[in-house]
């Protein structure tokens, strides 16, 4: 399975006064275009998607939004699952992946650290190796979904992907 991690685009800050609870936080007007120039890079690098998983928060919901929109993909298909919340187990991730065998290539959408977290599980790692930035996007190829066995083929912050894009 190819696996495209992708964390949420800039969103309200937990400062601002007008922010709502942590679920409802969404994207700002500067992360949404963004995410867009982010989208369109991994869209000029070919990338296609059997299925896209997000987490249902409002910010992470949007960036894959915003992503169906570059690749092509069906809003309606986007699926959300609890399993990228932030603290969730990432086995239990793996283990949900291994029951959608015709996916071959998925985009997954949620926070950091816990997508760090998922990463680190690919590649058997008891510590994170990454950071994922804002919309940053990781690239994993898995040999095996449970227990996950992988390598990260590469991970790229979002400048490199916006320039990408143009």
């Amino acid at each position: 399975m190819q696996l495209y991690i992708v964390r949420h685009g800039i969103a309200i800050d937990r400062e601002d006064p007008r922010c709502p609870p942590d679920p409802e936080r969404y994207l700002t007007e500067e992360g949404v275009e963004k995410t867009k120039q982010v989208a369109k890079g991994v869209a000029a690098l070919g990338v296609t998607a059997d299925l896209f998983l997000t987490s249902p928060y409002v910010r992470a919901t949007q960036t894959a939004e915003i992503f169906a929109g570059a690749l092509e993909y069906a809003n309606q298909k986007i699926r959300r699952t609890d399993l990228l919340l932030p603290g969730a187990e990432p086995s239990l991730l793996f283990r949900e992946l291994a029951k959608d065998k015709q996916a071959s290539t998925v985009l997954l959408f949620g926070h950091a650290p816990q997508l760090d977290d998922v990463i680190a599980a690919a590649l058997a790692s008891r510590k994170h190796l990454t950071a994922l930035k804002k919309a940053g996007v990781a690239f994993l190829e898995l040999k095996r979904l449970s227990p996950p066995m992988g390598v990260l083929v590469w991970l790229a912050i979002p400048k490199l992907l916006r320039r990408a894009g143009k």
